[in-house]
């Protein structure tokens, strides 16, 4: 027992020995660089595992080292190193994007944990928001003040990335989305200045950042409009394959439902119980009639009831499948009619049944049907979604596996079974000219064109205003 224990530490230092021999020259450069209140980890630190862990383990890679800036000037700095040398790099913040290289990299990888603040402002009504923090902190900060932002409505999702991309949130249908309560960011631009963008500041990029993810720097800190937040209504039910028809006709029927503080995600599910509900009423209890017909579905389990903002989003884990390999992918529809929610069904049974036995499959898609006027909020334009006269809405569709050996088939899967939702609704007479894909549940390859339609010319001429050196484009992700 000795022994074993002697030769792991033994195999340890030598490990360690031999990191430090191989440190790569930029990571060396960037630790002579910053602050006390940066660090540079590198591999076989467990904060260097901290720092390239994502939440879908495709996402992840070797990086040369984990660099955890903790002030804006530092990032500065380390941008600069960054772009002078050419040295390709990652930023992540909460690191829940399954798109691979989007948020790593085999170059210096960026963890913004250390932006962890949360700030509230009673007398703006606002709320400054650190970067590195996920929504369920930021939920957890403001509760005590009584008021609450737009983000995300699942467990364990990144603030930075869900709002660069545009942020839908169950206040969406009350407030519009995300970006259209953000009033300012502080930004780290590529050649290392620190600077607030705000509309009265610099308007091309203040739009352009609603939007537009990383193109254009290092998004710091967020400050956010709050609302009032009370108790909510809801929770998460599971529905067995006995009774998808009353759940599929009682989704179709929350079409007519104008309530805003009424919000609903219906999960069709291969490889867990059949469907899985998440209903949320914004108020301690909703009127009669809106979940009705939910409620009265026999259920496998059933958590609904009155609780705090925080507690309802913990309620929604994304756990199950965290550190399997990952893929998103959506089209925008206008409206889930019975027959186009039946043609998902069946697109779910299908891919789940084909892929299953191959890496242990897990198959979701998810209906996420708003209010018409969620796009009427906003009197600004915002770079996404560049087109606010349509009510499209987005579909959510996750595949989940284990082996990298089928990733070219799970992706494969993904863009044929999006197709056949697509050209399902348009064979309805559904007009989808100008719905465009919401970027943050987008696959890698998903052409610019239909993800910002008409801003892409814009948001390329503020690109090369911003980054004439294209510092950022050594970064992944969406592109300009």
């Amino acid at each position: 027992m000795f022994f074993a224990s002697g030769l792991v530490t033994l195999l340890l230092s030598s490990f360690a020995a031999g990191a430090i021999l191989k440190r790569d020259p930029i990571c060396i450069r960037i630790e002579a660089t910053i602050s006390r209140a940066s660090n540079v980890y590198y591999p076989g630190d467990p904060l260097y595992e901290k720092g390239v862990s994502h939440w879908a383990g495709s996402s992840a890679q070797v990086s040369k080292c984990v660099v955890e800036p903790g002030t804006a000037a530092d990032v500065g700095h380390v941008l600069t190193i960054l772009g002078k040398t050419r040295t390709p790099f990652a930023v992540k913040g909460g690191g829940h994007a399954s798109n691979p290289n989007f948020s790593s990299t085999t170059g210096v990888h960026i963890s913004m944990y250390r932006f962890s603040l949360v700030v509230y402002n009673p007398a703006t009504q606002t709320a400054q928001i650190g970067a590195g923090l996920i929504w369920d902190e930021v939920y957890a900060a403001l509760d005590p003040y009584g008021v609450n932002v737009l983000g995300g409505r699942v467990s364990g999702v990144g603030v930075a990335g869900l709002i660069l991309g545009g942020g839908y949130s169950w206040k969406t249908n009350q407030y519009g989305m995300t970006v259209d309560t953000v009033t300012a960011y502080e930004l780290v631009k590529p050649n290392g200045n620190v600077v607030t963008v705000t509309k009265a500041s610099d308007p091309n990029l203040f739009w352009a950042l609603k939007g537009g993810f990383n193109n254009f720097g290092i998004v710091t800190k967020f400050t956010l409009k709050t609302f009032p937040q009370t108790q909510v209504w809801g929770g998460m039910v599971l529905v067995g394959p006995d009774n998808i028809a009353d759940v599929t006709a009682a989704t179709a029927a929350f079409a007519s439902v104008t309530d805003p503080k009424a919000s609903l995600i219906t999960a069709y599910n291969y490889g867990f119980p059949e469907i899985s509900l998440l209903l949320v009423y914004d108020g301690p209890t909703p009127p009669p009639g809106i979940f009705d017909d939910f409620l009265a579905i026999p259920s496998l389990m059933s958590d609904i009831g009155t609780k705090s903002f925080t507690q309802l989003v913990a309620g929604f884990p994304t756990d199950s499948t965290k550190g399997n390999r990952g893929v998103f992918n959506s089209i925008s529809l206008l409206e889930y009619t019975p027959s186009l929610l039946n043609v998902i069904l069946n697109e779910t049974n299908y891919w789940g049944a084909k892929l299953t036995p191959k890496s242990g499959a897990f198959i979701s898609y998810s209906v996420e049907p708003f209010l018409p006027s969620i796009y009427s909020h906003n009197t600004d334009a915002s770079a996404w979604p560049p087109y606010r006269a349509k009510p499209f809405q987005p579909i959510n569709i996750f595949f989940s596996w284990t082996d990298a050996a089928f990733d070219n088939e799970y992706h494969d899967a993904m863009r044929t079974t999006t197709k056949v939702i697509y050209d399902a609704a348009k064979a309805e007479g559904q007009d989808l000219t100008n719905t465009l894909v919401y970027p943050n549940y987008a696959i890698f390859d998903t052409p610019l064109s239909t993800i910002y339609g008409s801003s892409l010319p814009k948001l390329r001429t503020i690109k090369c205003l911003v980054d004439p050196q294209n510092v950022m484009g050594l970064a992944g992700g969406w592109k300009f």
